[in-house]
């Protein structure tokens, strides 16, 4: 979150603002990605004290948390400071930003995510295998940092 993007650097940010479920139209609101997500995560554990017995939303039992992201996600939610479809769509975005991202970052826990998929990483040369289609990569994914996985 401490990139130019997720602060607004690099976003035409001087309005007019305007709220459009029109799929044409992206985000055209006031609050930057960084500010959408803290709004919206806090909206939710405000949300979550009020109707889940005071407990904050990392206090819910797995089930619970998956229920309320379901809600979230099907728009069942309101939150008072940010539309609910910015905060999903840029919580999923950057969910997945960090689980594929190089472990450097913070993500993606021993390269799990790249084991998963076959993804060599930052590997200095697996340019033999990139037409390679009826088999498996055989060997681990490589981070920024020559780690191997």
């Amino acid at each position: 979150m401490q990139t130019p993007y997720a602060s607004g650097a690099i976003w035409y940010m001087a309005g007019p603002f305007q709220d459009s479920d029109d799929p044409n139209f992206g985000y055209q609101g006031r609050l930057t990605v960084k500010e959408i997500l803290r709004a919206g995560i806090g909206d939710t554990d405000a949300w979550c004290r009020a109707n889940r017995d005071g407990k904050t939303f990392a206090e819910l039992s797995h089930e619970e948390q998956e229920a309320i992201l379901t809600e979230l996600q099907e728009r069942k939610i309101e939150l008072p400071n940010v539309p609910v479809r910015y905060f999903w769509q840029h919580l999923l975005a950057e969910t997945r930003y960090g689980y594929f991202s190089d472990p450097i970052h913070g993500g993606n826990k021993g390269m799990g995510s790249w084991k998963m998929i076959g993804y060599p990483g930052m590997r200095a040369d697996f340019t033999d295998w990139v037409g390679v289609r009826d088999k498996p990569y055989p060997f681990g994914p490589v981070d920024l940092m020559g780690r191997r996985g």
